[in-house]
């Protein structure tokens, strides 16, 4: 028997690419926009499709609490604020890629969420 040579257009073998799914959370808005940039640079360096960095809505958690411990005295109040920002970003590579992706160094306080899925 013959051995099969592939013509110019075949591929030698398919690689199966996975959709990931990389969820950032962090209250610290400058720590997240440096680990996303990073996430990006790292897969364009690889020739991988990406998209994003999609920004979702802020969550505000808001907590007004009396100034005065024990009741008494002028009614003053504090208002406490804590905003969480989000971010996504979506991108196709094989499986043996992922870990490479993701092992960049990451900021404290940057919550990482990857999801893997076939496409």
């Amino acid at each position: 028997m013959a051995a099969f040579k592939p013509e110019k257009g075949m591929p030698l073998e398919e690689v199966k690419t996975h959709r990931i799914r990389i969820t950032l959370t962090s209250r610290n808005l400058k720590s997240l926009e440096k680990v996303c940039t990073d996430l990006i640079m790292c897969a364009k360096q690889k020739e991988l499709h990406v998209t994003g960095p999609e920004r979702l809505p802020n969550k505000n958690l808001k907590i007004t609490t009396r100034k005065t411990p024990c009741w008494e005295g002028s009614k003053t109040w504090d208002r406490f604020e804590m905003k969480i920002h989000k971010r996504v970003i979506d991108q196709k590579s094989p499986s043996e890629t992922v870990k490479q992706n993701t092992s960049i160094s990451i900021e404290p306080g940057v919550e990482v969420e990857v999801k893997i899925a076939d496409s």
